[in-house]
């Protein structure tokens, strides 16, 4: 209460500030229950209170066996997830994904099996790729087989008899759905998906005699073959249909953002984009071109281009507190930082950098983007400032001593003033982001940009933030370093290639005979 009303003071005294900066705060309480042992031996103990409901529901002749053999394979699976996937072993968010998406195939295979009108028909109407495709695209891959595999063990201790071809077409279906959702960049590609899962899903029914046979010689009952194939083929399209519907609510639930936000976010209609566009198109123009080549660069190193191409776009957002402060913005022949210390202007360049942060949680952008913004420039050094203060302090050294000044006299230059807050960059997304802003910028002085000239700035910028430390934090190898370097230097020579230069436009020669003509018509005019 205290600061509170100091603070009012110095701002009735204008003294401070009015503005309060918007700042991401953890909660301590939410950090215990995604991290904590309690809550993740918690989650386990529910899956398995939930799986012993189910098999003791049923009809199995050995319920205790059954569960017994099922309490095992969970060990099998929480051994596997933990050595394969520790980062998701040890979030409590993503364990309680992964363990309630498998529960909930489980669940659909239990509640068919209990209402299905018809015996023949409940084989075709389990849900076998739920769980893999919910898992491959919010997840990755990994997880979706990891889904696959466990899903058909557990799923087959709840039939009333243990059938292998369960567990063959649950399998099978299953890598299909994680193989065909690869790359999810469209909702359209779930369905194509729920559509191969239908045909693959028929193939094996009718392979292993799950789908009525026909008898060539008569008495083949097509009525029942015909409704086998629209629940086998129908199934698989319904699940696809379930899981595009329910990936909006899971993202937001679990805070995971899957490829199709990404791309619904990379929407230039956005209000900051837009005033971007309108307000600082330099920068706008400018946020293109990173983006363009950090995409091809996250491609060539196998990182995901559309997270660098949409963090591209708004990692210079904060520009747009004071755009014409900024290269890209100036108008010709019109510096705002000659009239300013560069110690002065070193803090307003800086300051972009939080402004960007300030305006991301405004706008509730995506968490993800707001590190980017924080991270794109790390801890470097506003070089050119600083050489700009180290040379005037020089001077007014020479000064001084022409005048005899002391040298308290003389205000020091600190690097920290000049160094950005950081962190320097965490992902790979980020890393490339940040190599590609400083190529794009520096590439605006290079006059001729020949091969070789593009070839040694992607070079030398790369070499000095690999000197100054700037990567050391993000998980980039030195092989997809050069990977990274040598897409730079093809998108760049793309982005800067030369045109031709064409002749100027001579106008044909008139005849001196027309010439001639036309001199005694001017003499009459002028006479006139």
């Amino acid at each position: 209460m205290w600061k509170f009303l100091q603070r009012r003071r110095l701002i009735n005294q204008g003294l401070c500030s009015p503005k309060t900066r918007l700042r991401q705060v953890e909660n301590p309480v939410l950090e215990k229950l995604e991290t904590g042992w309690p809550a993740r031996v918690a989650i386990m103990l529910a899956f398995n209170v939930g799986l012993a409901l189910l098999i003791f529901s049923g009809a199995q002749p050995e319920p205790v066996k059954h569960f017994l053999i099922c309490l095992l394979v969970f060990g099998t699976a929480m051994a596997a997830l933990w050595i394969n996937y520790p980062h998701s072993f040890d979030r409590n968010s993503r364990l309680l994904l992964i363990l309630s998406v498998c529960f909930l195939q489980l669940l659909g295979v239990r509640l068919i099996l209990t209402n299905a009108i018809n015996p023949e028909l409940a084989p075709l109407l389990f849900p076998y790729a739920f769980a893999p495709l919910v898992l491959s695209v919010l997840i990755g891959r990994h997880h979706g087989l990891f889904a696959a595999l466990f899903c058909s063990l557990w799923g087959m201790f709840l039939l009333p008899r243990i059938d292998p071809s369960f567990v063959v077409l649950s399998l099978i279906t299953g890598f299909i759905a994680v193989f065909v959702t690869l790359q999810v960049r469209r909702r359209s590609r779930l369905i194509k998906a729920g559509i191969y899962v239908g045909i693959a899903t028929w193939i094996l029914a009718a392979t292993f005699g799950l789908i009525s046979p026909i008898r060539w010689e008569g008495g083949t009952d097509w009525r029942m073959i015909g409704w086998q194939s629209l629940f086998a083929v129908g199934v698989g399209l319904t699940t696809a249909i379930i899981v595009s519907g329910i990936l909006p609510a899971l993202e937001t639930l679990f805070g995971i953002t899957t490829d199709i936000s990404w791309l619904e976010m990379a929407d230039m209609n956005h209000p900051l984009l837009r005033r971007l566009s309108m307000e600082a198109p330099g920068t706008y123009h400018h946020s293109l071109a990173v983006a363009n080549l950090a995409e091809a660069a996250a491609e060539a190193v196998g990182a995901n281009p559309t997270i660098c191409r949409v963090s591209a776009y708004f990692h210079d957002i904060g520009k747009l507190v004071k755009p014409e402060y900024f290269a890209e913005n100036m108008p010709p022949g019109h510096n705002p930082h000659d009239e300013l210390t560069p110690t002065m202007s070193a803090l307003i360049i800086i300051a972009h950098v939080k402004e960007g942060v300030d305006l991301a949680l405004k706008h509730r952008l995506n968490p993800l983007l707001i590190d980017a913004i924080r991270q794109h420039h790390g801890t470097s050094l506003v070089s050119y400032f600083h050489q700009r203060a180290l040379r005037q302090q020089e001077d007014a050294r020479l000064g001084g001593k022409i005048m005899n000044l002391r040298d308290d006299d003389i205000p020091d230059v600190h690097e920290e003033s000049f160094r950005y807050p950081g962190p320097n960059p965490q992902t790979k997304e980020i890393a490339i982001v940040s190599l590609a802003d400083s190529i794009e910028s520096a590439s605006r002085s290079l006059e001729r940009p020949t091969a070789q000239r593009i070839e040694d700035l992607v070079n030398g910028i790369i070499d000095r933030r690999i000197a100054e430390h700037q990567l050391d934090e993000c998980p980039l190898t030195l092989e997809e370093i050069r990977r990274v370097a040598d897409s730079f230097r093809s998108t760049l020579g793309s982005m800067m290639h030369s045109r031709v230069a064409y002749p100027a436009r001579r106008e044909p020669k008139k005849d001196a005979r027309d010439s001639a003509d036309a001199a005694p018509k001017r003499s009459e005019q002028s006479a006139a």
